[in-house]
């Protein structure tokens, strides 16, 4: 596993430390609750509050034991001394270990929340910039109908503002944890313990536990995650798409002393945006392990395990990655008006068929003989050169139908784009309200 794609908060949170650190929480919770119920002395639960492991002696209790949270528990217990008796009383491995890991999932997607709040900022701030902005809207990347470049960012804020909303529901569902022992029965301590201690930890317990939390609630929020990197990668692919040589409406940032390739001294590459879309396809799997690791056997087994070491740190520390990357290439994403107005006229207006089509429909003309002719009038204009409005002009069957009020009323473009407003209105962003 690599580290070339860690962020400062997630390495954190996701580093070994880290990880005993939020089950040493999980332990003296658990002691602190039993010395209040009469469970274990007071005394033994004051002295393990004091505790604390190391990890060097927890590397070498495994190499005997071959166990990880066994090993956790007895360096934990030999700094308790006396006490360290009590340390895990009662408990199983996985009380500990998936109550902690709901916590730290829960930390991660709180994160992951905040920065994606950064990326809907700058969403926002190039769909209000460019609102009014023409370009070409492609349909299986032909010339369709224009669109502003705002409306296109427009789409992505909203879909950004969704994935937020996705993010707080994983972000409840995961708050969930489990002290009911080793097949969920709470054959040593009670509903009530686990109360308490979750109550503290706040989380909820888990409705019914068998000797883990469910992998339903660790499945979706890594589908969670998956739908929030692949929302990114339709951004980056609009991007690379359209940074395309004979396109070049977009263009990634590109830095003083940066390089492209070293061979070809011209190149500037939409380095960013690709690796975002090979980030995206790796979480993606991940998202599809996490499925199967819902079915496991009876009350548990370890097939989940091992690769939960993985999907999870992994799958939270990419994304984390890609929001920042992504925000960063949208905060001096280069945008071309000029050439977006270039490649909107480049077809000969012939995306103003559909118009002149309804019109003749309007004036009498059978719809099927409307389409027909101006088909034709268009694919002349693409084989042969000229403009669909010139051509419908020069044409005695169109002149004959259509006066100059309704030939003036087919070919405006700012007809065509009449409604942006109406859909910014309906999302409800404007320069007061881009951040929410």
């Amino acid at each position: 596993m690599t580290t070339r794609y860690d962020t400062p908060e997630m390495a954190a949170l996701w580093n070994e430390d880290a990880k005993f650190r939020s089950w040493l929480l999980v332990e003296k919770t658990v002691a602190a609750v039993q010395a209040e119920i009469g469970i274990i002395p007071k005394t033994a639960a004051r002295a393990i509050q004091r505790a604390s492991f190391k990890i060097k002696e927890i590397d070498e209790f495994e190499r005997i034991t071959n166990h990880d949270v066994i090993a956790f528990t007895r360096s934990v217990a030999k700094s308790a001394a006396a006490a360290g008796k009590y340390v895990h009383y009662g408990l199983t491995s996985y009380d500990v270990v998936d109550t902690a890991l709901s916590l730290r999932c829960a930390s991660a997607l709180e994160i992951l929340q905040t920065a994606l709040g950064g990326l809907r900022i700058e969403t926002a701030r190039l769909a209000l910039e460019h609102k009014h902005t023409p370009m070409m809207g492609r349909t299986h990347g032909v010339h369709a109908e224009p669109i502003t470049f705002g409306l296109k960012c427009l789409s992505w804020f909203e879909e950004t503002e969704r994935n937020i909303g996705r993010l707080a529901a994983a972000a409840s569902e995961m708050r969930h944890g489990k002290i009911s022992g080793v097949v969920g029965a709470y054959t040593q301590l009670g509903p009530d313990v686990e109360a308490r201690v979750l109550s503290r930890l706040n989380l909820k317990p888990e409705p019914v536990s068998t000797q883990v939390i469910p992998r339903d609630r660790h499945a979706a929020m890594l589908n969670t995650l998956a739908l929030v990197a692949t929302g990114m990668e339709r951004i980056a692919t609009e991007i690379r798409n359209l940074q395309r040589t004979e396109v070049g409406e977009l263009g990634e940032p590109f830095a003083k002393g940066q390089r492209g390739s070293s061979a070809m001294p011209h190149k500037k590459n939409p380095i960013i945006c690709e690796r975002i879309t090979s980030l995206a396809r790796l979480i993606r799997a991940y998202a599809q392990v996490g499925l199967e690791n819902i079915c496991l056997w009876h009350e548990r087994d370890l097939s989940n395990s091992a690769n939960e070491r993985v999907i999870i740190p992994e799958s939270f520390t990419l994304t984390h990655y890609m929001i920042r990357k992504l925000t960063g290439v949208l905060s001096g994403l280069v945008v071309r008006p000029d050439r977006m107005l270039a490649n909107l006229e480049s077809s000969g207006q012939t995306f103003l068929s559909q118009g002149v089509m309804l019109e003749l429909v309007r004036a009498g003309m059978d719809k099927d003989r409307a389409y027909k002719l101006v088909q034709e009038l268009a694919f002349t204009c693409q084989t042969q050169g000229g403009s669909l409005p010139e051509l419908c002009a020069a044409n005695p069957e169109i002149s004959k139908l259509l006066d100059r009020r309704a030939r003036s009323r087919a070919f405006d473009l700012k007809r065509l784009l009449r409604n942006v407003d109406a859909v910014y209105r309906r999302v409800g962003l404007t320069r007061r309200s881009k951040t929410r």
